[in-house]
């Protein structure tokens, strides 16, 4: 027999039981667009973070008080003070991997513009801080160098303190706003941004001079961090070397003595998120795919029945001259039919259940060819793994046997 008549006889028996096969493919179907549609949204977010890590700045460096210490320890308060403004002027002036630095000091708290409000946090940087986190004035100017040496109260805000301390629209250049009692003029306002992939709001933002906020509302002498940028993404690990031997000198560390300041990169951030959105999307994955093998055991499960319910028929094609390599054929050929099938169905809804997240729910979605290729494969070895044995238990009949069975 051969391979046009097999596939014309097994289209011949889907189409006899058209619902039973619909709802046999169900299961196929649903598995292979969960697999997509997860797949896609955790490719999605890994781009995102991506793009926002980039947007930052990939060859951005942090560095921060204290030793490298997890797992709850509580940390002794004189190690928070470990970064000064020498320290911070000692590297911007000889390190030679460093494009930008920065110091960085921060507070919460209440901005007042007349019967206006907003909750946010204030930064005091330096001059760098734009270039570091790639940042624009769209309106107005920066601070300056002598501003920062005055201790001047002046401020840069975001769109989001423009849109909540100035609703009426008024241009917020040259007005004054409080925090915590202490007027700052607005000298300029920042491009928009939007929200990060964690969901922060990047224009909730109001930069000062580091020293205005270290002497005005902290009175504090030294710096809770240092934020720097390396000339490239691929010096990046240079300057974090340079950076570490410099700060152990100021400090006075001994060869044998731990780090009493942590240096951490966009790349460790970017690997670390990376990493942990593949494993949610393996998870996600997995608990998708066990459609998939709902929908082979249903295959297999329907294929008995089919194989029972077609015992005389099987007899009669084998008295005529059908070999068992011929039933064998047959069937596995009716089960991978209907695996292929639905997977065909399962792709083009799993696309556009991916379209409908992206739009609807506006996720980050991106499907990359390899997830449609490896759930299109998946579902045809479901096909031929389940509808072997059915198959291979048709072959086997005896013929005398299956004629004689009602």
């Amino acid at each position: 027999m051969n391979a046009t008549n097999l596939f014309k006889i097994a289209f011949r028996a889907l189409a006899n039981n058209k619902l039973r096969a619909f709802l046999t493919m169900l299961g196929i179907i649903i598995g292979v667009a969960s697999v997509i549609t997860m797949l896609a949204i955790g490719q999605g977010s890994k781009k995102s973070i991506q793009a926002q890590i980039s947007e930052m700045g990939s060859n951005m460096i942090m560095i921060h008080p204290g030793g490298d210490r997890r797992g709850g320890v509580r940390r002794d308060p004189s190690e928070m003070q470990t970064l000064k403004l020498e320290n911070y002027e000692t590297l911007r002036n000889e390190t030679n991997f460093l494009a930008a630095i920065s110091p960085n000091v921060s507070t919460s708290g209440q901005f007042i513009c007349g019967n206006n409000n907003y909750p946010a946090t204030i930064n005091g940087v330096g001059l760098g801080y734009l270039d570091i986190r790639q940042l624009k004035v769209e309106d107005g100017t920066m601070f300056t160098e002598s501003d920062i040496q005055s201790s001047a109260k002046v401020c840069v805000i975001g769109k989001t303190i423009v849109d909540n301390l100035f609703p009426d629209g008024s241009n917020p250049i040259g007005k004054v706003i409080r925090f915590n009692k202490i007027p700052f003029r607005v000298i300029g306002v920042l491009k928009s941004k939007g929200y990060n992939s964690m969901g922060q709001d990047q224009d909730a933002v109001v930069l000062a001079p580091y020293t205005t906020v270290m002497k005005r509302l902290l009175a504090i002498t030294y710096l809770q961090s240092i934020f720097a940028s390396a000339l490239s993404e691929d010096m990046t690990e240079y300057a974090t070397d340079e950076i570490g031997k410099i700060l152990r000198r100021e400090h006075k560390l001994k060869e044998g003595d731990d780090d009493n300041f942590t240096i951490r990169t966009q790349q460790e951030i970017s690997t670390m998120l990376n990493t942990t959105t593949s494993l949610m999307t393996t998870l996600l994955a997995c608990i998708a795919g066990i459609s998939l093998i709902v929908g082979g055991i249903g295959i297999m499960n329907i294929m008995y029945v089919s194989v029972t319910e077609r015992t005389r028929e099987i007899g009669l094609r084998m008295s005529v001259g059908a070999r068992g390599i011929d039933i064998l054929a047959q069937f596995l050929i009716e089960a991978v039919l209907i695996s292929i099938t639905g997977g065909v169905i399962g792709v083009v809804l799993g696309c556009g259940a991916s379209w409908a997240v992206k739009s609807i729910a506006h996720w980050p979605v991106f499907i990359q060819v390899w997830s449609v290729v490896l759930s299109f494969a998946v579902c045809t070895v479901t096909g031929v793994f389940f509808g072997w044995y059915p198959a291979k238990k048709a072959a086997d009949l005896d013929p005398i046997e299956a004629l004689r069975y009602e």
